[in-house]
């Protein structure tokens, strides 16, 4: 992560302050009113816009999580996290993409919340590293979005 301040000064870095802020946008956006069909709709919207705005690497890699992580796990609601996509279960967050610009990061990632059902005995991984999307990543996403909703 890029970083303004030192974490010995207890501050946010600007990345993260900026995390915060979109974090607060999406609450207000989801007490809105509306019918469950079209706060669905824009949460989608809101997703698919975020990964457009992203660079020509992350979103390349982006559209193709999107895309793998709805046909595989089609449970899973896409929405707004932190200013990343993420897919909810029943409202809460399961999964979510990072891109690697996001905090000036050497790659972007796939995250699991704890609530994703990836168990493996007393220690497994909560997030992946993804530099290109090839069929064999595919199917790994696919796997792991797969068993995390159960």
């Amino acid at each position: 992560m890029g970083t303004t301040t030192t974490p010995a000064q207890g501050s946010f870095t600007a990345e993260e302050r900026a995390a915060v802020k979109e974090r607060a946008k999406e609450v207000q956006a989801a007490t809105r009113r509306g019918s469950t069909v079209q706060k669905a709709a824009e949460a989608e919207r809101g997703v698919l816009e975020k990964i457009a705005e992203m660079n020509e690497a992350d979103r390349a890699i982006a559209e193709r999580v999107h895309a793998v992580i709805t046909a595989s796990a089609p449970r899973l609601e896409p929405r707004l996290w932190y200013g990343m996509p993420a897919y909810a279960l029943d409202g809460t967050v399961v999964c979510f993409f990072q891109s690697a610009a996001k905090f000036k990061a050497r790659y972007a990632t796939l995250g699991f919340s704890d609530q994703a059902r990836l168990d493996d005995g007393a220690m497994w991984a909560a997030g992946f590293a993804i530099t290109e999307v090839s069929a064999d990543v595919e199917r790994r996403i696919e796997h792991l979005v797969t068993k995390a909703v159960g």
